[in-house]
């Protein structure tokens, strides 16, 4: 008896724009067992997404092509099914769950018509037959309090609950694979465990195989039996899980398994405080009635204190709405706040958005997405150099001397300078922003999740360049994040927060061997970093 659910062999994709194709994926075969779970694992360009949807034939055809190969399920191959059998699969033997849940609900329908209507469509189901099985399915993964949450919104569910509900809409039909898209990327570590754990429970429950696809070799770790490591749209190496780690043989397997960030801050002598904060808050009206009168605040920052010296780095950690960005943004003043903030010994909070303004060339920073971050209408040294036009620093002969000496210390060839951000990845995006804070040469830089879309090798890269400019011109970074890994290789200081407050601060590496607070120890467990301490 054939235990393979899925058989795909030597698979080719490629895109076909005009009279010129491009070959993304190439010779790629593997089997699906029922009731295992696969892994496909490689960075961002690997061909893992395009091979999984494949599958289900969900690339943008006629643009896309299958010059070669088969993918066989059932019997049947689905690369030659029409579409009448293809509706028939989709979303009721095979479904999938995408990586981002927020653009994958509709935000015009609540909750119970989305899932009613993947209900109707292969089941039949209707009315209050439907409502039953909507509510069961939101109960069966772990949705708090399901009955309030049939007319809700999208918008009104966090990142974790709206992948529950992503995964609810792909189990409606009981499918017998369940193709896993990133489910965990744009989600806190926290959240990304349990959503690892829902899909271990649901999978032995409902006997179903899973294949997941992820560019974090770790966290598959938890939950696969074989894994596939894709490069360059090729399989370099297939295994089981416990051979693969135990014995890698492909060099880019070992090069994924040896990118996380690792290493000790750098070795910068602390000087005098640079940065001052004492009982800042950051509370937001809840207005309500005819005269929309303040009847309550929401505390998004709260009774924060922290001093940071001269050429160290506090990391600030903590899941998404514990605080930290409303925190930067307020002692770069962006926001207002209340409180003390003291910069340089200069106490910034009294100040007008005039005064503050030539201060901010001594105050930098590095958003999470270069690519939002960046004008897509200006070149690179356009870009670089608009910090020191604003500022009126040197002619133009020198700033574009300084532009060009920027750049080289973020390791982008000067040349680039004339291109547009979107002709480059995500790393080099990312240290373009860093050229942009780094040209006006300020002391401290704000660093609000720098590196948490960019894949584990990249981050690797950006995390070993952020060290050396530290080391080389002693800046000062607040480095946010929810990446403990990325912090531990950072972060001098450490300060944990959660609902706008601080549970744990204090020498990062005493509260990474040694974590107080009950939030802290399970923030480093679901981030691989507990010490073995810790119970």
């Amino acid at each position: 008896m054939n235990e393979n659910l899925i058989e795909v062999r030597d698979l080719a994709v490629e895109f076909v724009t005009g009279d010129k194709a491009q070959r993304v994926v190439e010779g790629v075969s593997f089997d699906i067992r029922k009731g295992e779970t696969l892994a496909l694992v490689g960075e961002s360009g690997s061909g893992k997404s395009v091979t999984a949807h494949s599958i289900l034939r969900l690339l943008p055809y006629p643009q896309a092509r299958h010059p070669s190969g088969s993918i066989r399920y059932a019997g049947q191959d689905l690369l030659k099914a029409d579409e009448k059998t293809l509706r028939t699969i989709r979303g009721n033997r095979i479904a999938m769950v995408f990586q981002e849940p927020m653009t994958s609900l509709n935000p015009l329908h609540t909750i119970e018509k989305q899932l009613n209507e993947v209900l109707a469509l292969h089941k039949g189901l209707t009315g209050k037959a439907a409502t039953a099985r909507t509510l069961e399915l939101l109960e069966m993964v772990g949705i708090p309090e399901p009955a309030k949450r049939l007319r809700a919104y999208p918008h009104e569910l966090s990142g974790g609950q709206r992948q529950r509900v992503m995964i609810a809409m792909a189990l409606a039909n009981e499918p017998e694979l369940l193709i896993a898209d990133e489910p965990t990327t744009a989600l806190d570590v926290t959240v990304q465990l349990k959503i690892l754990q829902l899909l271990k429970d649901l999978q032995s429950r409902l006997g179903m195989a899973l294949l997941l696809i992820s560019h974090d070799l770790n966290l598959v770790r938890r939950i696969a039996h074989r894994i596939c490591v894709m490069q360059r749209g090729r399989i370099v190496e297939q295994a089981s899980c416990d051979e693969l780690f135990q014995a890698p043989q492909h060099p880019y397997t070992r090069e994924l398994l040896g990118a996380e960030p690792s290493g000790a801050p750098a070795d910068n002598p602390a000087g005098p405080p640079l940065l001052e904060v004492d009982d800042l808050r950051v509370w937001f009206p809840i207005k309500k009635g005819l005269l929309r009168r303040t009847v309550d605040h929401v505390k998004a920052v709260d009774g924060i204190r922290f001093s940071l010296p001269k050429g160290q780095t506090l990391g600030l950690v903590g899941e998404s709405g514990s605080g930290k960005s409303t925190l930067g943004l307020a002692i770069l003043r962006l926001i207002a706040s209340r409180g003390t903030i003291r910069f340089q010994g200069q106490a910034l909070d009294g100040l007008t958005q005039r005064a503050v303004r030539p201060l901010r060339r001594q105050m930098q920073v590095v958003f999470q997405d270069p690519y939002g971050s960046l004008s897509p209408r200006m070149s690179v040294g356009q870009i670089v150099g608009e910090g020191l036009e604003v500022h009126r620093i040197g002619n133009e002969a020198e700033r574009e001397r300084m532009i060009i000496d920027a750049l080289k210390e973020v390791g982008l060839d000067p040349e680039t300078r004339h291109r547009y951000p979107h002709e480059f990845s995500g790393g080099q995006r990312q240290r373009i922003a860093i050229a942009r804070a780094l040209v006006l040469k300020p002391e401290l830089i704000l660093l609000d999740e720098p590196t948490s879309a960019l894949d584990r090798t990249v981050q690797r890269q950006v995390v070993e360049l952020l060290r050396s400019l530290q080391a080389k011109y002693n800046l000062t970074y607040l480095f946010i994040s929810h990446d403990l890994a990325v912090v531990k290789a950072l972060s001098h200081q450490l300060m944990v927060m959660r609902h706008g407050q601080v549970v744990e601060q204090g020498p990062a590496e005493e509260i990474f061997s040694a974590p107080q607070h009950p939030y802290t120890q399970q923030l480093l467990e679901a981030s691989f970093l507990a010490p073995a301490t810790v119970d």
